[in-house]
């Protein structure tokens, strides 16, 4: 389960801008992830409040945008949802494609007080 290892990396990085910040604790916290990024959402939430007890984010407001995968295709320059990562263009079949986006794991926003 490397989702503990990612949300302590979130919390990580929660915890330096939070001393940069000089402040004591985040109250909301956004991420950006995407649907090919390899996080199972269902580990990630059952995770979290262990991964964040007695952190900056303990307590904190949490919402995750989830950013559906797409691609633009080599053949065609269709531009196309993408479900797995070998998914072939559904206008012409072609496998050669270029993501443009789904592989986002950020944090977006932090609020801190």
């Amino acid at each position: 389960m490397h989702e503990l290892s990612i949300a302590l990396g979130i919390v990580d990085i929660a915890e330096k801008e939070t001393r940069k910040a000089k402040k004591n604790k985040v109250d909301f916290i956004e991420l950006e992830i995407g649907t090919l990024a390899g996080i199972e959402f269902d580990s990630l939430e059952f995770i979290w409040p262990a991964a964040v007890k007695n952190t900056v984010l303990e307590g904190a407001e949490k919402k995750i945008n989830i950013i559906e995968a797409e691609a633009k295709c080599g053949d065609c320059h269709h531009i196309f949802k993408v479900e797995k990562i070998y998914d072939a263009c559904p206008n012409c079949n072609s496998y050669l494609k270029g993501l443009i986006k789904g592989k986002e794991l950020r944090i977006k926003y932090l609020e801190v007080s």
